[in-house]
């Protein structure tokens, strides 16, 4: 229904209601008809759920049928060393990944708990929940709206509707009815629930109540959207079927092949299992998770909350950031930014009072602060943002304005309404008003000049009238203030002398220029999605460096998807925008191909926080709504945050890129390597030996890996949203590297074994730690290739160390017996060593050429 379009005398009948309210019995047949007052929530998993979850993918399910074939053929030690790295794997997954979704329980919070209401003719507080369309509220400033209402009756009303709007400024309220298509941003005649009541009260008739209301809209789209994936977990998850897929094949293959070739049917079932062991990463999942959390870690010191772990590596390979500006760009209070009095401007701005002058430099700026200070209802902690910021004007600029008061103090007041556009106090001698500057000027006939009030002649008001003009361009709200004597003709609002402006803004951070550049040279767009005004937004805009034409929500509104799909990439400034508007516009976006940020800290912000590739909602002044929607909570507020964790981000997945290539190309050595070996009738590398090698130097090297300093990485382009971690460069370096390695050990292992009919414990000790000593070697190559400082990391030389100290305990201790083992001598060593001497120059090559040829270069 278009409430906002009828008399408030038609709404009451639609609802077959009265000022009086509803009765009790009429009330309660509503409730059974339509529901409690409240936002419904989805069901939240079990714990259970979650934790199979976590072997839910591809890999696990072959893992998890090997280590079943390991146990049914007596290899118990196989068995369960795979179902422990498996359920390891799947308890740490399960401690990062269950945070349930609170989104809506947020909303739900949101609602007031109880309200007044008026029953069976008088006033009663009930539960929030309890309320019904056609119930009469009453609302007063500090009240939460309870449900979305049309007003019956208004006395100086204001709402902060920014949560839900976007808005900066409180909106005045009245009861007439406006235009059908009025937005939802300029509807003076209704109020929403969760918004909050900053000045005035008012009577109200509830028109819509839970899921009906606009937030209950809002939480309708939280309960559609569904959490896109990253890159890196398509990337994860596509690499786990086609491992599953490949392992099952090879084996499909070789298993025929040896039983057919007289080898017995469990050394051909152990083969399939070292094939499974050997093409799978078990440590991957771990590492990939346990990077993340040390980069989740890092962030945090950095003011960045993250809240899903993708979300790191996500946020890393965004090309367009969508912000909103109150809170976000801005520091989403009102201050002065200017006064202006007789052509004469004084800056007013920064918390320590920084000015152009103080009030004694000029007795009409001390006038003018004055009457800002003295007219007016508010108090430093409470009242409307604009009469607080006119308050901390006078007291910067050195102004007591406590003693002020009880100087002056008030005897009368005409109320500020939006009708009249003005306020006025009347004190013992004087009366000072304060309001819109077109109805100050209209009612003053003096102007405050140096030497005291002279006659305002036609061209000081147009003077005045372009400087109101002006200020206005630059996104300032102008406030206008005058005085008279009481001994004056006229009544208190007339006959006035005219001291000055004020211009006051929503000002931007001073961080947020300086990082709105560094991401622009990042190669990211950044794209301003608020529900302010179009003036205010392309000023502030201006301001912090986005320089674009300007689209309202009701533009958006009236384009089809294949044109906003076009327009979007042009526009950087959306105004007026309504949630739906957001949401369309990051559809569009991602439509193109872009991988979306989307920042924001009101409830409107929600469904776009949820939708976007990484949503990043404001800490301190967002909404429990917008951070639980969100991956990431800035703990500041502060855009520069945003720059900082894009670094991150891009780190992180250079890390993250280091140790995949590094894992994987270890494992397609070793799957070459066993399945030559087969047809050769060597079982070389036996399971458990597979999983030592996997765990040893895909454990805490590759975990070092992810502590790596980063690079020049805001120099680069952001990856093709879509592309994935398994790029061409790193298919380049697995396949280049994994051939290498299986070159060299094939060799190792001919030489090792020296003729003999079967596989020997030296041999296989051999091209065991062949394996290990050729990794650790590697580690250096694959930083290489990502201009990584060869002596950046000290971890990673202590990883390495301990790393090697931990496979000399499985050769020259018991533990060679459950690993069938043999110490090696000096000789061995020195063989071990010409290999490495063969296949490390090699390794080089390699990474030369996938640096040289196949990487992107930067920007």
């Amino acid at each position: 229904m278009e409430w906002h379009a009828r008399s408030a005398s038609d709404v009451l009948a639609e609802l077959e209601t009265t000022e009086e309210g509803l009765s009790s019995d009429a009330a309660a047949e509503r409730l059974d008809s339509v529901g409690h007052n409240e936002i419904r929530t989805d069901e939240r998993r079990h714990p259970v759920w979650v934790f199979l979850d976590q072997f839910s993918s591809a890999l696990i399910w072959v893992l998890l049928a090997a280590a079943a074939l390991s146990f049914a053929i007596g290899h118990t030690v196989d068995a369960a060393l795979i179902t422990v790295i498996l359920l390891g794997n799947g308890i740490f997954g399960f401690v990062q990944e269950y945070r349930a979704e609170r989104s809506l329980e947020a909303l739900r919070e949101l609602a007031t708990p109880e309200v007044r209401v008026r029953r069976d003719g008088t006033d009663a507080t009930i539960a929030a929940t309890e309320l019904v369309p056609g119930d009469v509220v009453s609302l007063r400033q500090g009240d939460v709206v309870p449900a979305d209402c049309r007003l019956l009756e208004s006395q100086n009303l204001e709402v902060d509707e920014a949560a839900l709007t976007g808005e900066s400024m409180p909106v005045e309220k009245h009861v007439e009815a406006v235009d059908a298509d009025t937005p939802l941003a300029e509807r003076p005649n209704v109020v929403y629930k969760g918004t909050n009541v900053t000045r005035g009260r008012a009577l109200a008739v509830v028109v819509e109540t839970g899921m009906e209301t606009e937030m209950g809209a809002i939480a309708t789209e939280l309960l559609a959207a569904e959490d896109p994936e990253t890159p890196l977990q398509r990337d994860l998850h596509k690499l786990g079927r086609r491992l599953g897929l490949a392992v099952v094949v090879l084996s499909a293959i070789i298993v025929p092949l040896l039983v057919a070739g007289g080898t017995a049917l469990v050394q051909a079932a152990l083969t399939a299992v070292s094939l499974a062991v050997a093409a799978i990463p078990e440590g991957l999942p771990a590492v990939v998770t346990l990077t993340l959390a040390l980069g989740v870690r890092r962030m945090a010191d950095e003011n960045a909350l993250v809240r899903t772990l993708p979300a790191v590596e996500g946020l890393g390979s965004v090309d367009v950031v969508c912000t909103d500006k109150t809170g976000t760009l801005t520091e989403g209070e009102m201050r002065v930014r200017v006064a202006w009095v007789n052509d004469q401007s004084f800056r007013v701005e920064g918390e320590a009072g920084e000015a152009d002058a103080g009030p004694e430099s000029d007795d009409r700026l001390r006038t003018l602060l004055e009457i800002g200070a003295v007219c007016n209802d508010a108090t430093d902690d409470e009242g409307d943002p604009t009469e607080r910021a006119l308050l901390a004007a006078a007291a910067e600029h050195g102004l007591d304005v406590a003693a002020l008061r009880e100087e002056r103090p008030r005897e009368d007041e005409v109320p500020f309404t939006s009708e009249r556009k003005r306020m006025a106090t009347v004190h013992e001698d004087v009366v000072y008003v304060k309001g819109a500057p077109r109805v100050v000027l209209e009612r003053a006939t003096r102007v405050l000049r140096e030497d005291g009030p002279e006659p305002m002649d036609e061209a000081t008001r147009e003077r005045i009238q372009a400087q109101v003009e002006d200020f206005a361009s630059d996104a300032l709200r102008v406030l206008a203030f005058a005085y008279k004597d009481r001994s004056d003709e006229g009544g208190p609002e007339e006959n006035l002398v005219f001291v000055g402006l004020q211009g006051l803004i929503d000002p931007p951070r001073d961080a947020v220029a300086p990082a709105i550049d560094d991401t622009h040279r990042a190669g990211i767009d950044v794209k301003m999605i608020t529900g302010d005004n179009e003036v205010t937004a392309r000023a502030i805009a201006e301001q912090v460096g986005i320089e674009s034409a300007s689209l309202t929500g009701a533009d958006v509104e009236g384009m089809d998807d294949e044109t906003l799909r076009e327009r979007v990439e042009e526009i950087d400034v959306f105004a007026r925008a309504e949630p739906v508007h957001k949401v369309r516009i990051l559809r569009a976006l991602q439509a193109n191909g872009h991988a979306v940020a989307m920042t924001g800290d009101g409830v409107n912000d929600a469904p776009a926080l949820k939708n976007a590739d990484v949503g990043i909602a404001m800490g301190v002044r967002g909404t429990d709504v917008a951070k639980e929607a969100s991956d990431i909570v800035l703990l500041d507020d502060n855009y520069a945050t945003i720059r900082t964790a894009i670094e991150r981000g891009r780190t992180i997945f250079d890390n993250i890129w280091k140790f995949v290539g590094y894992l994987l190309s270890a494992n397609a050595a070793e799957v070459l390597l066993v399945f030559i070996a087969s047809l050769f009738g060597y079982l070389i590398l036996p399971a458990v030996q597979l999983l030592w090698i996997n765990l040893l130097t895909d454990g805490l090297p590759a975990l070092a890996l992810g502590t790596d300093p980063s690079g020049d990485v805001m120099d680069r382009d952001p990856r093709e949203r879509g592309s994935g971690i398994i790029d061409r460069e790193m298919v380049a370096f697995i396949a280049g590297a994994g051939l290498v390695a299986t070159a060299v050990m094939l060799g190792l292992m001919f030489v090792t074994l020296d003729g003999a009919p079967a596989a020997t414990p030296y041999a296989m000790t051999m091209v065991f730690t062949g394996f290990v000593v050729f990794e650790f070697a590697k580690l250096y190559v694959v930083r290489w290739t990502r201009d990584t400082p060869v002596l950046s990391n000290p971890w990673l030389a202590g990883a390495v160390a301990l790393s090697t100290l931990l496979h000399l305990a499985v050769l020259y201790t018991p533990l060679r017996t459950y690993f069938g083992t043999v110490p090696l001598s000096l000789a061995d060593w020195g063989l071990l060593a010409g290999a490495l001497a063969i296949g490390g120059p090699l390794f080089v090559v390699v990474g030369w050429v996938v640096k040289r040829f196949v990487a992107r270069p930067t920007v």
